[in-house]
């Protein structure tokens, strides 16, 4: 029942993410922290993390590695493969539709009118993790007191470094990492 649960899930998520990744961000984090209550906040938050750190796209990461988190190796491919169908199905239909007529207004202007509905869901996605580092919660909380200034202070340090001196965000992402290790007093 998990395997079909698993696989449900993710084929809505491959089906309804457009614009890549960081789009489906906010489908992922509804459908395994809140529907199905599989994982916690910190955890989703973690799995983010580590599917944004390894290669590859980090939908596919995610859904893999959600899936081990609930179902082991056979719940990993069972979720990689909902989250895949959709698109090579879509991915397919699309290119016929385009390659038969692309020259039409209509098919310029509703590509047009999907940029916008892109743009927004990956701002959600990293606004509720920027939240979520800053407050411990993807929502603001009604006391704005409780703000945790150590990441505040790295998610600064790491964009003015970002910003004035154009270094590889790999860098950036490594030094914020050892920054919080030190400062959080793990070492």
């Amino acid at each position: 029942m998990i395997y079909l649960e698993l696989l449900w899930s993710f084929i809505q998520i491959g089906l309804f993410s457009i614009g890549g990744g960081y789009a489906a961000m906010p489908l992922i984090q509804h459908q395994v922290v809140e529907l199905h209550p599989w994982l916690t906040m910190t955890q989703f938050a973690d799995i983010m993390t580590i599917a944004e750190m390894t290669p590859g796209p980090i939908a596919i990461n995610s859904a893999t590695f959600v899936g081990i988190q609930v179902a082991g190796i056979p719940g990993a491919l069972v979720a990689t493969a909902g989250c895949v169908l959709p698109s090579c199905i879509i991915v397919i239909t699309l290119a016929y539709v385009y390659y038969r007529f692309r020259g039409l207004k209509m098919v310029q202007g509703v590509l047009g009118g999907l940029r916008p509905a892109v743009v927004a869901m990956i701002a959600s996605a990293g606004v509720s993790l920027i939240l979520l580092s800053f407050y411990g919660q993807q929502t603001l909380p009604e006391d704005l007191g409780a703000l945790n200034y150590i990441s505040v202070f790295i998610f600064a340090l790491g964009l003015f470094v970002l910003r004035r001196w154009k270094v590889n965000p790999i860098w950036v992402m490594a030094g914020a990492g050892a920054a919080g290790l030190v400062l959080y007093g793990i070492f």
